[in-house]
């Protein structure tokens, strides 16, 4: 009678390039969406009323 054992693999399994190529290109992604809101939320904007003069922000259109 033969004594095989049965061994588990010796070497770790390699992880396929595709996940490492898709988590860098997931990082890459979450750093666009946080550049996009701190540049979103340094900006001052200006709004302008239908002929191009300043519009305060605060106050309701009314129509004139």
């Amino acid at each position: 009678m033969s004594t095989m054992s049965i061994a588990t693999n010796p070497r770790p399994r390699q992880g396929s390039p595709l996940i490492y190529f898709l988590g860098v290109v997931m990082a890459i992604f979450i750093g666009i969406l946080i550049f996009c809101y701190v540049v979103t939320k340094r900006t001052n904007p200006v709004f302008l009323d239908e002929h191009g003069k300043p519009m305060n922000s605060q106050s309701a259109h009314t129509g004139h």
